[in-house]
Protein backbone atom coordinates (compact mmCIF):
# COMPACT_ATOMS: atom_id res chain seq x y z
CA UNK A 1 0.00 0.00 0.00
CA UNK A 2 1.34 3.42 -0.96
CA UNK A 3 2.44 5.58 1.97
CA UNK A 4 0.63 8.85 2.59
CA UNK A 5 2.92 11.87 2.34
CA UNK A 6 2.68 14.64 4.91
CA UNK A 7 4.44 17.99 4.53
CA UNK A 8 5.30 19.65 7.84
CA UNK A 9 6.30 23.30 8.04
CA UNK A 10 8.85 23.82 10.82
CA UNK A 11 11.23 21.52 12.69
CA UNK A 12 11.30 22.70 16.31
CA UNK A 13 10.41 20.73 19.43
CA UNK A 14 6.65 21.19 18.96
CA UNK A 15 6.79 20.03 15.34
CA UNK A 16 8.84 17.05 16.48
CA UNK A 17 5.76 15.67 18.24
CA UNK A 18 3.87 15.93 14.96
CA UNK A 19 6.66 14.31 12.94
CA UNK A 20 6.83 11.37 15.35
CA UNK A 21 3.06 10.89 15.33
CA UNK A 22 2.93 10.89 11.54
CA UNK A 23 5.80 8.39 11.29
CA UNK A 24 4.12 6.14 13.86
CA UNK A 25 1.12 6.09 11.53
CA UNK A 26 3.35 4.90 8.71
CA UNK A 27 3.29 8.24 6.90
CA UNK A 28 6.20 9.66 4.91
CA UNK A 29 7.26 12.98 6.44
CA UNK A 30 8.64 15.90 4.44
CA UNK A 31 9.86 18.72 6.69
CA UNK A 32 10.76 22.31 5.70
CA UNK A 33 12.75 24.60 8.02
CA UNK A 34 15.95 26.57 8.45
CA UNK A 35 19.14 24.53 8.48
CA UNK A 36 19.84 25.11 12.17
CA UNK A 37 20.12 21.62 13.64
CA UNK A 38 16.55 21.53 14.97
CA UNK A 39 15.34 18.20 16.31
CA UNK A 40 12.86 17.81 13.44
CA UNK A 41 15.65 17.48 10.89
CA UNK A 42 16.87 14.23 12.40
CA UNK A 43 13.35 12.85 12.82
CA UNK A 44 12.05 13.60 9.32
CA UNK A 45 12.14 11.14 6.45
CA UNK A 46 13.01 14.03 4.14
CA UNK A 47 14.31 17.42 5.24
CA UNK A 48 14.49 20.54 3.08
CA UNK A 49 16.60 23.50 4.32
CA UNK A 50 14.13 26.13 3.15
CA UNK A 51 12.78 28.85 5.46
CA UNK A 52 9.14 28.39 6.42
CA UNK A 53 8.43 31.86 5.02
CA UNK A 54 9.61 30.91 1.51
CA UNK A 55 6.16 29.80 0.40
CA UNK A 56 6.88 29.90 -3.34
CA UNK A 57 9.97 27.70 -3.01
CA UNK A 58 8.07 25.30 -0.76
CA UNK A 59 5.21 25.16 -3.25
CA UNK A 60 7.54 24.22 -6.09
CA UNK A 61 9.04 21.43 -4.04
CA UNK A 62 5.60 20.24 -2.95
CA UNK A 63 4.56 19.96 -6.60
CA UNK A 64 7.29 17.33 -6.88
CA UNK A 65 6.41 15.63 -3.58
CA UNK A 66 2.65 15.49 -4.28
CA UNK A 67 1.66 15.40 -0.58
CA UNK A 68 -1.65 14.18 0.81
CA UNK A 69 -1.64 16.98 3.37
CA UNK A 70 0.32 19.95 4.70
CA UNK A 71 0.28 21.41 8.21
CA UNK A 72 2.14 22.93 11.14
CA UNK A 73 0.87 22.60 14.66
CA UNK A 74 2.01 25.58 16.73
CA UNK A 75 3.36 28.37 14.52
CA UNK A 76 1.58 31.52 13.39
CA UNK A 77 4.44 32.17 11.00
CA UNK A 78 3.80 28.84 9.27
CA UNK A 79 0.04 29.41 8.88
CA UNK A 80 0.49 31.63 5.81
CA UNK A 81 2.69 29.10 4.01
CA UNK A 82 0.51 26.11 4.95
CA UNK A 83 -2.66 27.71 3.61
CA UNK A 84 -0.98 29.12 0.50
CA UNK A 85 0.42 25.73 -0.53
CA UNK A 86 -2.79 23.91 0.43
CA UNK A 87 -4.85 26.28 -1.70
CA UNK A 88 -2.50 25.99 -4.68
CA UNK A 89 -2.46 22.17 -4.51
CA UNK A 90 -6.16 21.78 -3.69
CA UNK A 91 -5.43 20.30 -0.26
CA UNK A 92 -7.52 20.83 2.86
CA UNK A 93 -6.93 24.18 4.56
CA UNK A 94 -8.57 27.52 5.30
CA UNK A 95 -7.38 29.59 2.34
CA UNK A 96 -5.07 32.58 2.11
CA UNK A 97 -7.67 35.17 3.18
CA UNK A 98 -8.32 33.32 6.43
CA UNK A 99 -4.58 32.93 6.98
CA UNK A 100 -4.10 36.70 6.65
CA UNK A 101 -6.93 37.48 9.08
CA UNK A 102 -5.61 35.05 11.68
CA UNK A 103 -1.96 36.17 11.52
CA UNK A 104 -2.31 39.97 11.28
CA UNK A 105 -3.59 41.28 14.62
CA UNK A 106 -4.73 44.59 13.15
CA UNK A 107 -6.82 42.95 10.42
CA UNK A 108 -8.12 40.49 13.04
CA UNK A 109 -9.29 43.38 15.25
CA UNK A 110 -10.96 45.09 12.26
CA UNK A 111 -12.75 41.84 11.39
CA UNK A 112 -13.92 41.35 14.98
CA UNK A 113 -15.17 44.95 15.08
CA UNK A 114 -17.06 44.48 11.83
CA UNK A 115 -18.69 41.21 12.93
CA UNK A 116 -19.51 42.13 16.52
CA UNK A 117 -16.94 39.85 18.19
CA UNK A 118 -15.99 41.25 21.62
CA UNK A 119 -12.38 42.47 21.73
CA UNK A 120 -10.44 45.46 23.11
CA UNK A 121 -10.38 48.91 21.59
CA UNK A 122 -7.33 49.30 19.33
CA UNK A 123 -5.46 51.32 16.75
CA UNK A 124 -2.50 50.81 14.46
CA UNK A 125 0.52 52.63 15.88
CA UNK A 126 1.04 54.50 12.60
CA UNK A 127 -2.40 56.09 12.95
CA UNK A 128 -2.00 57.21 16.58
CA UNK A 129 -2.37 60.98 16.90
CA UNK A 130 -2.14 63.35 19.85
CA UNK A 131 -5.91 63.90 19.66
CA UNK A 132 -6.53 60.14 19.88
CA UNK A 133 -4.42 59.75 23.01
CA UNK A 134 -7.08 61.25 25.26
CA UNK A 135 -9.71 58.83 23.94
CA UNK A 136 -7.80 55.72 25.15
CA UNK A 137 -7.85 54.56 28.74
CA UNK A 138 -4.63 53.47 30.40
CA UNK A 139 -3.12 50.92 30.82
CA UNK A 140 -2.46 49.83 27.25
CA UNK A 141 -0.86 46.81 25.58
CA UNK A 142 1.53 47.43 22.69
CA UNK A 143 2.49 44.45 20.51
CA UNK A 144 3.72 43.58 17.00
CA UNK A 145 0.88 42.90 14.58
CA UNK A 146 2.44 39.65 13.37
CA UNK A 147 4.36 37.89 16.15
CA UNK A 148 3.55 35.42 18.93
CA UNK A 149 5.24 34.08 22.07
CA UNK A 150 5.10 37.45 23.94
CA UNK A 151 7.74 38.90 21.58
CA UNK A 152 7.71 42.69 21.67
CA UNK A 153 4.69 42.87 24.02
CA UNK A 154 4.70 45.69 26.58
CA UNK A 155 2.09 46.95 29.04
CA UNK A 156 2.27 50.68 29.66
CA UNK A 157 0.52 52.72 32.35
CA UNK A 158 2.08 56.07 31.41
CA UNK A 159 1.84 57.84 28.06
CA UNK A 160 5.49 58.86 28.31
CA UNK A 161 6.42 55.25 27.57
CA UNK A 162 4.21 54.78 24.51
CA UNK A 163 6.74 55.55 21.80
CA UNK A 164 9.46 53.40 23.38
CA UNK A 165 6.95 50.50 23.54
CA UNK A 166 5.93 51.07 19.92
CA UNK A 167 9.55 51.03 18.77
CA UNK A 168 10.21 47.80 20.69
CA UNK A 169 7.16 46.16 19.09
CA UNK A 170 8.07 47.38 15.60
CA UNK A 171 11.56 45.94 15.95
CA UNK A 172 10.05 42.52 16.64
CA UNK A 173 7.44 42.77 13.85
CA UNK A 174 8.14 41.13 10.49
CA UNK A 175 6.31 44.01 8.80
CA UNK A 176 7.63 46.70 11.15
CA UNK A 177 4.14 47.51 12.46
CA UNK A 178 2.67 47.62 15.95
CA UNK A 179 -0.85 47.67 17.36
CA UNK A 180 -2.04 49.46 20.50
CA UNK A 181 -4.86 47.93 22.53
CA UNK A 182 -6.65 48.86 25.72
CA UNK A 183 -5.70 46.50 28.52
CA UNK A 184 -8.42 44.11 29.67
CA UNK A 185 -8.24 43.07 33.31
CA UNK A 186 -9.40 39.63 34.40
CA UNK A 187 -8.38 35.99 34.14
CA UNK A 188 -6.75 34.74 30.95
CA UNK A 189 -7.60 31.44 29.29
CA UNK A 190 -6.86 29.75 25.98
CA UNK A 191 -9.30 27.62 24.03
CA UNK A 192 -8.57 24.67 21.75
CA UNK A 193 -10.94 23.70 18.94
CA UNK A 194 -10.87 21.27 16.05
CA UNK A 195 -12.85 22.22 12.93
CA UNK A 196 -13.95 20.15 9.98
CA UNK A 197 -15.81 21.65 7.01
CA UNK A 198 -17.04 24.55 9.13
CA UNK A 199 -18.16 22.49 12.12
CA UNK A 200 -16.31 23.56 15.27
CA UNK A 201 -15.80 21.14 18.18
CA UNK A 202 -14.55 22.35 21.55
CA UNK A 203 -11.70 20.35 23.04
CA UNK A 204 -10.13 22.10 26.02
CA UNK A 205 -9.93 25.26 28.09
CA UNK A 206 -6.51 26.16 29.50
CA UNK A 207 -5.76 28.31 32.54
CA UNK A 208 -2.78 30.55 31.74
CA UNK A 209 -0.23 31.94 34.17
CA UNK A 210 2.22 34.68 33.20
CA UNK A 211 5.01 36.82 34.61
CA UNK A 212 2.64 39.79 34.53
CA UNK A 213 3.66 43.22 33.36
CA UNK A 214 5.40 44.42 31.36
CA UNK A 215 5.86 41.42 28.99
CA UNK A 216 3.36 38.74 30.17
CA UNK A 217 5.52 35.70 29.42
CA UNK A 218 3.74 32.41 30.13
CA UNK A 219 5.08 30.56 33.19
CA UNK A 220 2.69 27.58 33.12
CA UNK A 221 -0.55 26.26 31.66
CA UNK A 222 -3.07 23.88 33.24
CA UNK A 223 -6.00 21.86 31.87
CA UNK A 224 -8.85 21.64 32.48
CA UNK A 225 -9.35 25.23 33.63
CA UNK A 226 -11.65 25.65 36.61
CA UNK A 227 -14.56 27.76 35.39
CA UNK A 228 -18.32 27.55 35.81
CA UNK A 229 -20.46 25.81 33.21
CA UNK A 230 -22.05 29.17 32.38
CA UNK A 231 -18.70 30.88 31.69
CA UNK A 232 -17.54 27.90 29.61
CA UNK A 233 -20.70 28.08 27.46
CA UNK A 234 -20.22 31.81 26.95
CA UNK A 235 -16.58 31.32 25.92
CA UNK A 236 -17.62 28.63 23.44
CA UNK A 237 -20.35 30.85 21.95
CA UNK A 238 -17.95 33.77 21.54
CA UNK A 239 -15.14 31.68 20.03
CA UNK A 240 -17.30 29.74 17.59
CA UNK A 241 -18.74 33.00 16.23
CA UNK A 242 -15.23 34.48 15.94
CA UNK A 243 -13.89 31.38 14.13
CA UNK A 244 -16.54 31.98 11.49
CA UNK A 245 -15.57 35.66 11.32
CA UNK A 246 -11.98 34.63 10.55
CA UNK A 247 -13.14 32.09 7.93
CA UNK A 248 -11.56 29.21 9.85
CA UNK A 249 -13.22 26.00 8.65
CA UNK A 250 -10.64 23.24 8.97
CA UNK A 251 -8.03 22.12 11.47
CA UNK A 252 -6.95 23.32 14.88
CA UNK A 253 -7.48 26.75 16.38
CA UNK A 254 -6.02 28.34 19.48
CA UNK A 255 -7.91 31.27 20.98
CA UNK A 256 -6.90 33.50 23.87
CA UNK A 257 -9.61 35.19 25.92
CA UNK A 258 -9.97 37.31 29.01
CA UNK A 259 -12.86 36.81 31.45
CA UNK A 260 -13.42 40.14 33.18
CA UNK A 261 -14.52 40.47 36.82
CA UNK A 262 -18.13 41.04 35.68
CA UNK A 263 -18.07 37.83 33.59
CA UNK A 264 -17.70 39.44 30.16
CA UNK A 265 -15.63 37.64 27.53
CA UNK A 266 -13.05 39.54 25.47
CA UNK A 267 -11.00 37.97 22.69
CA UNK A 268 -7.27 38.63 22.91
CA UNK A 269 -6.45 36.86 19.63
CA UNK A 270 -7.08 33.68 17.65
CA UNK A 271 -4.58 31.55 15.75
CA UNK A 272 -5.59 29.03 13.07
CA UNK A 273 -3.29 26.40 14.56
CA UNK A 274 -2.75 24.41 17.75
CA UNK A 275 -1.66 26.20 20.86
CA UNK A 276 2.09 26.17 21.35
CA UNK A 277 3.84 25.66 24.69
CA UNK A 278 2.81 21.96 24.52
CA UNK A 279 -0.88 22.90 24.89
CA UNK A 280 -2.02 21.30 21.65
CA UNK A 281 0.70 18.71 21.24
CA UNK A 282 0.44 17.23 24.74
CA UNK A 283 -1.92 18.80 27.29
CA UNK A 284 -5.11 18.27 25.28
CA UNK A 285 -4.54 14.52 24.98
CA UNK A 286 -3.63 14.16 28.66
CA UNK A 287 -6.63 16.16 29.91
CA UNK A 288 -9.29 14.96 27.45
CA UNK A 289 -8.09 11.63 26.08
CA UNK A 290 -8.44 12.92 22.53
CA UNK A 291 -5.46 12.55 20.21
CA UNK A 292 -5.34 16.14 18.96
CA UNK A 293 -2.30 15.62 16.75
CA UNK A 294 -3.94 12.71 14.95
CA UNK A 295 -7.02 14.88 14.49
CA UNK A 296 -5.12 17.64 12.69
CA UNK A 297 -3.28 15.10 10.56
CA UNK A 298 -6.60 13.57 9.47
CA UNK A 299 -8.12 16.95 8.66
CA UNK A 300 -5.04 18.03 6.70
CA UNK A 301 -5.38 14.84 4.64
CA UNK A 302 -9.06 15.48 3.93
CA UNK A 303 -10.65 13.21 6.55
CA UNK A 304 -12.99 13.99 9.43
CA UNK A 305 -11.26 13.82 12.86
CA UNK A 306 -11.76 10.84 15.17
CA UNK A 307 -13.06 11.49 18.70
CA UNK A 308 -12.05 8.09 20.02
CA UNK A 309 -10.33 8.51 23.40
CA UNK A 310 -6.86 7.02 23.50
CA UNK A 311 -6.21 7.47 27.23
CA UNK A 312 -7.95 8.20 30.53
CA UNK A 313 -8.32 11.97 31.05
CA UNK A 314 -6.44 13.52 33.96
CA UNK A 315 -5.13 16.90 35.02
CA UNK A 316 -2.41 18.21 32.70
CA UNK A 317 0.13 20.96 33.25
CA UNK A 318 3.25 22.38 31.64
CA UNK A 319 5.70 24.43 33.70
CA UNK A 320 8.50 26.53 32.26
CA UNK A 321 11.98 26.98 33.67
CA UNK A 322 13.05 30.57 34.38
CA UNK A 323 15.46 30.27 37.32
CA UNK A 324 17.07 28.09 39.98
CA UNK A 325 13.87 27.97 42.01
CA UNK A 326 12.01 26.39 39.09
CA UNK A 327 14.75 23.77 38.74
CA UNK A 328 14.57 22.98 42.47
CA UNK A 329 10.81 22.41 42.16
CA UNK A 330 11.41 19.99 39.29
CA UNK A 331 13.92 18.07 41.40
CA UNK A 332 11.40 17.82 44.24
CA UNK A 333 8.77 16.38 41.90
CA UNK A 334 11.33 13.95 40.46
CA UNK A 335 12.05 12.69 43.97
CA UNK A 336 8.52 12.67 45.39
CA UNK A 337 6.12 12.20 42.44
CA UNK A 338 8.11 10.78 39.51
CA UNK A 339 5.01 9.02 38.12
CA UNK A 340 3.53 12.45 37.37
CA UNK A 341 6.34 13.52 35.05
CA UNK A 342 5.13 13.09 31.48
CA UNK A 343 8.10 14.69 29.70
CA UNK A 344 11.07 16.90 30.46
CA UNK A 345 12.58 19.05 27.72
CA UNK A 346 16.22 19.84 27.24
CA UNK A 347 17.00 22.44 29.91
CA UNK A 348 19.59 25.12 29.18
CA UNK A 349 22.07 26.11 31.86
CA UNK A 350 21.19 29.13 33.96
CA UNK A 351 23.22 32.26 33.21
CA UNK A 352 22.75 35.35 35.37
CA UNK A 353 23.26 37.51 32.28
CA UNK A 354 20.49 35.74 30.34
CA UNK A 355 17.39 37.93 30.25
CA UNK A 356 14.04 36.26 29.61
CA UNK A 357 12.11 38.85 27.61
CA UNK A 358 9.84 36.50 25.64
CA UNK A 359 8.86 32.83 25.58
CA UNK A 360 11.70 31.83 23.24
CA UNK A 361 14.21 32.81 25.95
CA UNK A 362 12.87 30.41 28.59
CA UNK A 363 15.28 27.70 29.70
CA UNK A 364 13.07 24.63 29.22
CA UNK A 365 9.90 22.98 30.48
CA UNK A 366 8.37 19.88 32.00
CA UNK A 367 4.92 18.37 31.62
CA UNK A 368 2.91 16.88 34.48
CA UNK A 369 -0.01 14.47 34.40
CA UNK A 370 -2.33 13.79 37.32
CA UNK A 371 -0.35 16.11 39.60
CA UNK A 372 -2.34 17.82 42.36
Amino acid sequence: MKKEKLVIIGANDFQYQLIQKAKNRGMETHVFAWEDGSVGKQAADYFYPISITEKELILEKCKEIKPDGILSIASDLAVTTVNYVAQQLNLTGNGTESALLSTNKYLMRKTFEKNGDPSPRYCLSDTLTESMINTFHLPLIVKPIDRSGSRGVTRIADWTNIYHAIKAAQQQSFSGQAIIEEYISGKEYSVEYISWEGQHTFLALTQKYTTGEPHYIETRHTQPANVSAHILRRIQEVIEHALNSLLIKNGASHSEVMVTPDGSIKIVEIGARMGGDCIGSDLVQISTGYDFINMVIDVACGRSPSFHKVCHPQKAEVRFIFNDQDLKQLQIIKAERPECLYRISKIHSIDSNHKITDSSKRLGYYILQGYN
